[in-house]
């Protein structure tokens, strides 16, 4: 081994020549030209000369290079390239550096990744809303890594006897940020925001909490008459109701229906994916078709047109559908407490308790979701001819004289 600590501390701070001073062992001062001084660090490995840089003298002390050198030289020893090992533990410094990104950096990333597939600025607005109210004040400046079940069950259980609701929403909401978090390495092990095997045991059950409200229904044997009146009034919205109520769709979708979704001659409406109220995923990615009893397409054929306004249902602003509250606002006057979408339970019970059809069929026609996933796999078809008949015999219940 060559000498060592061939430098002192008075040398080093008089070495003015551009050039490199050995203190031994592979260390060096190296002088620049412009007059700064810096450690360097020289070796040999696999046959090639590689230079690694310890730091500026004026930083880095004569002793602590030393130091620093002799540990590159036990790195060597063992066979390890010094400047890899210091390029991994700096990765890994930065790896810790992230880890203390906060919650609610977490969640404002999970939106901006995710709300593009969300299907209204209704639904973007109130994943913001929802967590800056009721999980930023505890956990949003909080290292997302430190995030717990105590944190989280302080921030849900005061809302789940209140607003069991919007309790089942954030905490569904937190863990969708925390299982972001874990999957970009942001944290580890379970997450505590999870139900199932987890909050249920500290929980009670939502459906204990508050009894959940259905949307309100016409006994179908008062559809008959309901149906004569709403004939009986003119008007956009009342053609829209009646339109619904005939295709048992959501108000979504008939508010949101275009021109070019109708087929007449095959009779036939294509409700796109991102309006039938499901989940774009699955079996719920392909567009509904719903076949056209003779009476819903003759309230398309007489709707009024607007120029360069696609929707078949125009509403009061230019160039724009009806308003999604319209429908409701006309029932409210009609039938006090009842709801546009309680019309589809009408139907469903008008086909359980009168009507022959299998219940696959009606739920066919509600655009419901196969719970099995193995009958879901092998049920490729829609039905189609089968609901064209069942929705004529429903028109023609709907039509019935009181």
């Amino acid at each position: 081994m060559p000498a060592t600590n061939k430098l002192t501390p008075l040398t080093v701070s008089r070495k003015r020549e551009p050039g490199r001073y050995a203190d031994g062992g592979g260390l060096y001062l190296q002088v620049s030209p412009a007059k700064t001084k810096s450690w360097l660090f020289r070796f040999m490995l696999s046959g090639r000369a590689r230079e690694m840089g310890l730091g500026p003298v004026d930083i880095v002390s004569l002793s602590e290079a030393r130091d620093a050198a002799r540990g590159c030289r036990k790195l060597l020893l063992a066979g390890v390239d010094p400047i890899e090992a210091r390029r991994l533990e700096r990765l890994k410094n930065q790896a810790a550096t992230a880890k203390l990104i906060t919650f609610r950096e977490c969640a404002e990333k999970y939106i901006a990744a995710h709300e593009g597939s969300w299907r209204n600025e209704k639904h973007r607005a109130q994943w913001t809303s929802t967590l800056k109210t009721y999980a930023y004040p505890t956990i949003g400046a909080l290292a997302v890594a430190t995030v717990d079940t105590s944190l989280v069950i302080g921030i849900v259980e005061p809302l789940w006897s209140t607003k069991p609701e919007t309790a089942g929403r954030v905490r569904g909401r937190i863990e969708s940020v925390l299982d972001w978090a874990r999957v970009r390495e942001y944290r580890q092990g379970e997450n505590p925001a999870r139900w199932k095997g987890h909050l249920d045991h500290l929980l009670p059950k939502r459906s204990k909490v508050a009894r959940v409200k259905h949307h309100p229904a016409l006994p179908y044997p008062d559809l008959p008459r309901f149906m004569n009146e709403l004939r009986a009034r003119k008007g956009l919205t009342a053609r829209a109701l009646e339109f619904t109520i005939l295709t048992v769709a959501r108000t979504g979708a008939t508010v949101g229906a275009t021109l070019e979704e109708v087929d007449v001659k095959a009779r036939v409406w294509t409700v796109p994916a991102e309006r039938t109220g499901a989940k774009i995923t699955g079996q719920d990615s392909k567009p509904k078709r719903v076949p056209l009893s003779a009476r819903a397409l003759a309230i398309l054929k007489a709707l009024p047109r607007e120029e360069g306004n696609p929707y078949l249902f125009i509403g009061a602003k230019a160039g724009q559908p009806l308003s999604n509250m319209a429908m409701l606002e006309l029932l409210r006057e009609m039938r006090p407490g009842y709801v546009p979408h309680g019309f589809r339970s009408t139907f469903k019970d008008w086909c359980s308790e009168t009507t022959n059809y299998p219940n696959e069929v009606s739920e066919a026609a509600l655009w419901h979701v196969v719970a099995d996933r193995v009958e879901a796999a092998y049920r490729r078809g829609d039905l189609f001819q089968k609901r064209r008949a069942l929705m004529s015999d429903w028109a023609a219940y709907c039509g019935r004289r009181p």
